[in-house]
């Protein structure tokens, strides 16, 4: 199992470096839709505790995102 998410995670990266180099529409557009893919597919076959993990992660960020907004505010 640890294969699968080491390639869906090479993978996805690959396609975000992809992105992020590219000029051209199509190609843009096919590597961000595989990095979509690629995470939530990882996500899904994640075992319980890295998406526990993953989701804690999340809302840690989030919660460091509305703290700077709210002193902007």
């Amino acid at each position: 199992m640890p294969a699968t998410y080491l390639t869906l995670l090479t993978i996805a990266l690959c396609a975000v470096c992809l992105y992020i180099r590219t000029t051209k529409d199509i190609t843009s557009v096919l590597a961000a839709l595989t990095t979509i893919v690629c995470f939530i597919w990882g996500f899904a076959v994640a075992p319980w505790g890295v998406q526990l993990l993953i989701l804690a992660l999340l809302l840690g960020v989030d919660k460091l995102y509305l703290a700077d907004a709210r002193r902007a505010s």
